[in-house]
């Protein structure tokens, strides 16, 4: 397996090229990543286990949906058993990959206690609104930086981990390694592409819902559903599609097994 080292500018790509797809197929592209969204809330409201459960079940749905930007980029038909048909493909290392991912997020967060006294901590974890307003008005900036900072690297190393065990029938060890080596060889290309996400999930919206309050004061929800409409269904599907696009790129079709 050989991971490629691309220019900068091949972050804006991936985005463009996750758009590209999605105009081939939106109504199924738009329905999964629906059903990727409904499957995880359904299973973090399950009582006792239900973030365990998402956190297991996160890297199987990940690799539907790159599964079904694929067949759309091959012009194979896809559908919605395809979002939960990837986990027969090497399934225990992918329950592996999500249970090692909330471990390192919880001990990143754990960690973070040595900066604000477990502020962030209390926040993150709150189970009710009234445990969470008990704490949100600490200032989370310093800790919030010291978590981005020791999840940067968990997220290069998962990054790509679930599609390496999936399509490579790598090892937890393996695919963690080589996701994490990628991403490494493709820093600057990560880097815009993470600021064409912020652009384009936050940035515009933002101008555009601005704009739209300006121009209509008095129908606040109307100018916010017309912002939030497009971006759940448009721009969030095509996002989606920008990971697998990233893959590609990065690992080659050619590789795939």
């Amino acid at each position: 397996m050989r991971a490629q080292s691309l220019p900068p500018i091949a972050g804006w790509r991936w985005i463009i090229a996750g758009f590209a797809l999605f105009r081939r197929n939106p109504p199924m592209l738009g329905l999964l990543v629906m059903a990727y969204w409904f499957t995880v809330l359904f299973l973090n409201v399950l009582p006792f286990i239900g973030a365990l459960a998402a956190s297991l079940a996160i890297p199987g749905l990940s690799v539907g949906l790159m599964q079904a930007a694929r067949n759309v980029d091959r012009g194979v038909p896809i559908g919605l058993p395809m979002l939960y048909g990837s986990f027969r493909d090497n399934p225990r290392t992918l329950l592996a990959l999500g249970a090692l991912y909330l471990c390192c997020t919880l001990g990143v967060l754990g960690l973070s206690t040595l900066v604000d006294g477990g502020e962030l901590w209390h926040y993150m974890m709150a189970n009710s609104r009234a445990e969470r307003a008990a704490v949100e008005d600490a200032d989370f900036t310093l800790a919030a930086l010291f978590v981005s900072a020791l999840l940067t690297p968990v997220m290069m190393a998962y990054w790509f981990a679930p599609a390496l065990a999936a399509w490579h029938r790598l090892s937890v060890a393996k695919s963690l390694f080589f996701s994490f080596i990628a991403c490494w060889m493709n820093w600057r290309a990560f880097l815009v592409y993470g600021l064409g996400l912020l652009l384009v999930l936050m940035v515009l919206p933002a101008l555009l819902l601005g704009v739209l309050l300006m121009l209509l004061p008095d129908a606040a929800t109307f100018a916010t559903a017309l912002v939030l409409t497009p971006l759940l269904l448009i721009v969030a599907p095509a996002v989606f599609a920008s990971f697998y696009t990233c893959y590609r790129d990065i690992f080659g079709i050619s590789e795939i097994v």
